[in-house]
């Protein structure tokens, strides 16, 4: 975890959660350090910043999918722990880009790829996705790419 400032900072806090005996939080510290060292392993490098940022995600978004089975089971107290790690983990994670600076990239995207229908799709994604940093959810930018290629 030497590469990246994030990781760095998760670790450290993990110290001080541990250090407060705030038990609940800890278990998601301790969650998000063995996502990123399990990747570290898979991959046989360490990760930037970048790369924690999208073990970060994919982390939330398993977090967000059993935030949906908990409601729709009714389990409240289920609910109540996706909601506070939700929490912490996007505490790690980037602003999200706004709405119209997101629109300016995929037209960059768009215009730099010389896409002109769906079928450049792939193409304008990852050039898109690129240049959003890890700031921008990739549904998101998807949706927008489909709205401006198929209008």
């Amino acid at each position: 975890m030497a590469n990246s400032e994030l990781a760095k900072r998760i670790q450290q806090d993990t110290i001080t959660t541990m250090r407060a005996k705030d038990k609940d939080r800890l278990t998601v510290m301790r969650m998000l350090q063995a996502a990123i060292k399990q990747v570290e392993i898979d991959t046989r490098e360490e990760l930037d910043d970048e790369g924690v940022v999208k073990v970060l995600r994919a982390y939330l978004k398993k977090v967000k999918d059993s935030l949906a089975g908990a409601r729709d089971g009714g389990r409240e107290d289920l609910v109540a722990r996706a909601e506070a790690e939700l929490a912490i983990v996007e505490s790690y994670l980037p602003a999200e880009l706004d709405d119209e600076v997101l629109e300016a990239i995929v037209r960059e995207a768009i215009a730099g790829t010389g896409a002109s229908s769906l079928k450049d799709m792939g193409q304008v994604m990852k050039a898109a996705m690129a240049r959003t940093g890890g700031r921008a959810d990739g549904n998101r930018v998807s949706a927008l790419v489909k709205s401006l290629l198929a209008g």
